[in-house]
């Protein structure tokens, strides 16, 4: 909704004025997951015994937005962008950028979440609201992107990759979204991009 946010900025915010939050900054980690993945994604291989696994490629393709609890997290995080609400524009809204992961101790890795801060840096004493899994819990939660495949990933090993995001051609308020996959592990190895769209 930040294009939202951008153009009340740019009609009614006068000079010298003061928007805030001014700042946010977007984090990615790999969580293991396998219980709600099962449930949410591979309960369509038999629906009340009818197969209607062709409906998978599409609850893939879906984001889920839900609470994630800070034990499923399995690797480091990485801050993949940072914007200043102060002088952001719509087209940099659309962006492409790397990140690196660790494993944190010998685990499954079914996808990763995604989530913010913002800061409120012009306050007297400034404050930041952080809506990671291991923060207090907000009504934003986080947005978990499965993957097809599951890594089995031990501590220590890199995992590395690339998410594009850029708002959807028919809706503008909803994002496509690729994230991009290099690891080599010692019991798994993958290199690939799965597509998402966040509606």
């Amino acid at each position: 909704m930040l294009n939202t946010v951008i153009y009340a900025r740019d009609k009614w915010l006068k000079p010298g004025g003061v928007l805030l939050p001014d700042k946010a900054s977007m984090y990615i980690a790999g969580i293991e997951d396998g219980d709600y993945k099962n449930e949410k994604i591979d309960f369509w291989n038999n629906v009340y015994g009818f197969n209607m696994s062709c409906i998978k490629q599409i609850a893939y393709r879906e984001p889920l937005v839900d609470t994630v609890e800070a034990n499923a997290q399995v690797t480091t995080s990485c801050c993949f962008m940072k914007i200043d609400l102060n002088n952001v524009k719509v087209g940099d809204l659309a962006f492409t950028s790397k990140f690196s992961l660790k494993a944190t101790h010998r685990d499954y890795l079914h996808g990763f979440i995604a989530w913010f801060d913002v800061e409120f840096s012009r306050c007297h004493k400034p404050i930041i609201i952080r809506t990671g899994p291991k923060n207090q819990y907000t009504h934003w939660k986080q947005t978990v992107f499965y993957l097809e495949d599951v890594l089995s990933i031990d501590e220590g090993e890199a995992i590395k990759g690339e998410i594009k995001c850029s708002p959807n051609l028919k809706n503008p308020r909803d994002l496509d979204i690729s994230i991009h996959i290099d690891y080599d592990g010692k019991h798994a190895s993958l290199h690939k991009t799965q597509e998402y769209l966040l509606r």
